[in-house]
């Protein structure tokens, strides 16, 4: 079976609180987006999600990818050749996945199954 995804949003690696809360206030004031600030991350509407720490993921961040089921995703993906960090993996109440991460970087960005 051939899952479809989407482009979630895009993880910006910053250097820090002041940096991430910059970045998405620029990029907000740029595309009208609204900025919603957090504890690891801000976010410049659903597309920008500029991150606080230095350990997130990705050398320059990550793309989050949305598909409606990750364990189907994951398997397609594996089948692919491309392996997966078990240690990224969160699940539902029901035993599914939520989220995880490839392993490895492409062009600098860590890539992040998510659920949608």
């Amino acid at each position: 079976m051939e899952n479809k995804f989407e482009l979630l949003h895009v993880g910006i690696k910053t250097d820090g609180p002041v940096k991430a809360e910059e970045t998405a206030k620029l990029l907000a004031m740029m595309f009208n987006l609204e900025v919603k600030m957090g504890n690891s991350s801000n976010f410049a509407g659903k597309y920008f999600e500029c991150m606080m720490k230095e350990n997130s993921p990705g050398t320059n961040g990550h793309i989050a990818m949305a598909t409606e089921n990750v364990d189907a995703a994951k398997a397609e993906l594996e089948g692919k050749g491309f392996s997966f960090r078990p240690e990224t993996a969160s699940y539902n109440d029901d035993g599914s996945l939520k989220n995880i991460y490839l392993a490895g970087e492409f062009a600098g960005f860590a890539i992040h199954i998510i659920k949608k």
